[in-house]
């Protein structure tokens, strides 16, 4: 099988894999050569794959990954950190990557609430205007 991860600014994997460990909403699960072709989208976590007998991982932040029919495993994410060293990359990288994403969440919130805030003062003013007779 083929392994590919790609961001947005490079290829940070493309190799050839004998088995692939990975986990979206429903779980984790792992990936064989001749597996049935498939889309998911993956949870922030860390993907392991062994490749003649040595196995490697990568931590990603989140992302959509296929199964194709020509034995191709495709993820493409925001962020990917390689490593051989699980330890290293389940505290610091994913630790990171939860900050980050509940830092977006925060982000949107507060961008949702300025954009509430801003409507309601654009229809306070057209009921005011309204009830004026006129519309501004």
């Amino acid at each position: 099988m083929r392994l590919r991860i790609i961001t947005p600014l490079a290829v940070v994997i493309d190799e050839d894999i004998d088995a692939l460990r990975a986990e979206d909403a429903s779980g984790s699960f792992g990936v064989l050569p001749g597996h049935a072709p498939f889309l998911t989208a993956l949870a922030i976590s860390i993907v392991s794959w062994r490749a003649a007998d040595r196995e490697r991982f990568c931590a990603l932040r989140g992302g959509v990954m296929t199964v194709g029919g020509a034995s191709t495993i495709d993820i493409a994410t925001r962020e990917a950190v390689p490593g051989d060293d699980l330890a290293t990359l389940d505290k610091r990288v994913l630790a990171r990557f939860q900050a980050d994403a509940d830092e977006e969440r925060i982000e949107h919130v507060e961008t949702m609430r300025l954009q509430i805030d801003a409507i309601r003062r654009m229809v306070s003013r057209l009921t005011l205007g309204a009830n004026a007779g006129e519309f501004r």
